[in-house]
């Protein structure tokens, strides 16, 4: 038995049509308001003539903050896929996201320890890693000083912590880092609010750099390294490196739209940060746009992929074609 944590989501739902369409038996953990109307419709636009897959799934409510309720969900359970996770760059966030990023991987751990689970794969993130933009950043990028880091980032690292404790103490696990991902879901939210807003047009681009991966690669990998069984082994994903300008005219050709032409100072951005915080006070809506987006706008940061694949033997979808792909899907 498989159990997948974070399935309703972008990494968890592609994860699970690739384990039904296997014929992997699959129990997946939702909350009691998780809807999965949207997964079902992923399946839909993936199944190819096979409507019966979302129901190979068996949906389990729970709580990952609930030690006794996990460690009995994941009885009979051989390995875990934990995909879930809180993406935000708004600091009023950073509280939740230390708990559900990282206590609530330090639970499953635990559990998964508890309930004699074997092996265990975890999706963590490039914001994990350290580096500078002098060079590639790869698997050998130590965190270093916290001070500057944003809080997705340390909840991301402090659960990759969590995974190696588990680690030591004989789980078998392996860890992958993908960078920005790319695929069919809800255009609120992540990656997907991204392409959202790039749907309507979208005139302007800051001078950053910064690496993308697609969905289904993601999913590939991480099958596949655990088929391999290399423990104790974390894996950056990442397909190409690219400037906002150059992903922002990928997507505008995709929707038939007019590609960015004009180029956002950093100065532009800073003195509009405090006109957007003010909004948001007003409005009680989270900013547009937080100082991590910012400072994220004009970072240029690039990601090697290289060990996964050495390791793994895999190959990456160019983005344009992730991006075809999800522009075609549209909105779930």
């Amino acid at each position: 038995m498989i159990f997948v944590t974070g399935g309703t989501g972008l990494v968890g739902s592609h994860l699970l049509f690739e384990l039904a369409q296997s014929g992997k038996k699959v129990k997946a953990l939702k909350r009691k308001t998780s809807d999965t109307r949207l997964v079902e419709r992923l399946f839909k636009y993936y199944a190819n003539g096979n409507p019966g897959l979302f129901e190979q799934i068996e949906w389990v409510d729970g709580d990952l903050e609930d030690f006794h309720e996990v460690s009995n969900l994941l009885q009979g359970v051989n390995e875990v896929y934990h995909c879930a996770a809180m993406v935000s760059f708004n600091r009023r966030d950073d509280k939740t996201m230390l708990r559900i990023n990282a206590e609530a991987t330090a639970n499953l751990v635990d559990a998964s320890l508890h309930a004699g689970v074997e092996k265990f794969c975890h999706v963590s993130s490039v914001a994990a890693l350290g580096g500078t933009s002098d060079t590639y950043v790869d698997e050998r990028a130590l965190w270093g000083k916290t001070k500057g880091k944003n809080g997705y980032a340390i909840s991301k690292f402090r659960g990759e912590m969590e995974v190696w404790r588990g680690y030591e103490m004989g789980l078998k696990t392996v860890i992958f880092l993908p960078s920005i991902i790319i695929g069919p879901g809800k255009w609120q939210g992540s990656s997907g609010n991204l392409l959202g807003t790039l749907s309507k047009g979208f005139p302007f681009y800051t001078t950053g750099i910064t690496g993308y991966v697609d969905a289904r690669d993601v999913v590939k990998c991480m099958i596949t390294g655990m088929g391999k069984g290399l423990w104790g082994r974390r894996y950056v994903l990442n397909s190409e490196n690219l400037s906002f300008k150059e992903l922002f005219s990928m997507a505008a050709q995709a929707f038939g739209k007019k590609p960015p032409y004009i180029s956002v100072k950093p100065w532009m951005g800073y003195l509009a940060l405090p006109f957007i915080g003010l909004a948001s006070l007003f409005t009680q809506k989270p900013p547009t746009i937080s100082l991590s987006n910012l400072r994220s706008g004009y970072s240029k940061t690039l990601y090697s992929s290289q060990l996964v694949q050495n390791e793994l033997g895999v190959s990456f979808i160019p983005i344009a074609e992730s991006i075809a792909n999800a522009v075609q899907a549209g909105s779930l």
